[in-house]
């Protein structure tokens, strides 16, 4: 009798024994660690692929407002999905727990073909047959939101980001709050800062994005924590303003599951909860702003494992 992945592995994780005629009696601490290495290959590369997301668009300048100043910014940062996000390696990653007759199976953002699979019991030795489900087989992971930011003193500037219950694809629901904060460096080198023909800042953002998903007609939920500190530099000529930045990503994943199932005639009601590793890399970026008045529109390109583009329109008043 095939299964779909997360009702298995839901009973697989949240349940360290459970009783039934003629089939499993016991599952091993070793079953529960494979089958949370199993929904972790599978759901990362969304989880890499937001945190990406979420830390970009956060500057355009690397100049601070002055004090009150303010600008609001509509952006949309846009994931380039790599080809090797797109499937997980099967043979030896799970011991002899998840086998398949195929060597690779799709992740969440690969192909929607299913994969079939075995779960191993090692406590009885039964096997039992599921069908991995296929994934949303998307290109590139858009992710749109609202920016604000207003000047403090000290050449220093704080933004708040925002993105209420939103879909962004088949089955994908997100919503995101973040704040980030940039000041000013070469105020701090007395004359030298002055004479310096560009401006140079410290940025840092934090976002918390909820993403809920349906995969083979079972609810999960995804938290992403996205953290990035850079040095950001730019020059405005005319109208332009030529920006760069390098710096340090860091995300955090919490995967969720809280289903009813049935499994060999017996229901279930079980919660899943797991901690993904964190995906640290670090990022360049550069990127061109153009100001007409007091509108802005902006477009950058990111270099990092998850490629991503941002573009934005807002108004800025210094």
């Amino acid at each position: 009798m095939k299964k779909l992945l997360v009702p298995i592995l839901s009973a697989i994780i949240g349940l360290t024994s459970y009783g039934q005629t003629s089939q499993i009696t016991t599952i091993l601490t070793a079953d529960i660690a494979q089958g949370e290495k199993l929904i972790e290959a599978y759901f990362t590369p969304m989880s890499e692929s937001f945190g990406a997301s979420l830390n970009n668009g956060w500057y355009n300048t690397a100049k601070p407002h002055k004090l009150g100043g303010f600008d609001v910014t509509f952006t949309v940062n846009t994931v380039i999905i790599p080809t090797d996000a797109k499937a997980f390696k099967v043979e030896d990653a799970f011991g002899n727990i998840f086998t398949s007759n195929e060597s690779n199976a799709s992740t969440v953002l690969g192909s929607t073909d299913a994969t079939a699979m075995i779960y191993n019991n090692s406590s009885s030795g039964i096997e039992t047959p599921f069908d991995m489900p296929g994934g949303f087989e998307t290109p590139v992971m858009p992710l749109p939101m609202i920016q604000a930011g207003i000047g403090l003193i000290k050449n220093t500037a704080i933004d708040i980001r925002y993105m209420p219950m939103l879909n962004v694809g088949d089955n994908i629901n997100v919503n995101l709050f973040g704040a980030g904060v940039k000041h000013d460096l070469l105020q701090w080198i007395p004359g030298i800062g002055d004479a310096i023909p560009m401006s140079l800042s410290l940025q840092g953002g934090y976002t918390s994005l909820n993403t809920e998903l349906e995969i083979s007609n079972q609810e999960v939920s995804l938290n992403t924590k996205a953290t990035t500190i850079n040095i950001v530099a730019s020059k405005k000529i005319l109208m332009f303003t030529g920006y760069a930045g390098i710096g340090y990503n860091s995300a955090k994943t919490t995967f969720s599951s809280n289903n009813t199932f049935e499994l060999g005639n017996v229901q279930f009601n079980e919660q899943v909860e797991i901690d993904f590793e964190s995906n640290n890399n670090l990022r360049t970026n550069i990127g061109l702003r153009l100001n007409m008045a007091v509108v802005t529109i902006q477009a950058d390109y990111t270099f990092s494992k998850y490629p991503t583009t941002t573009l934005g329109l807002g108004v800025s008043l210094r």
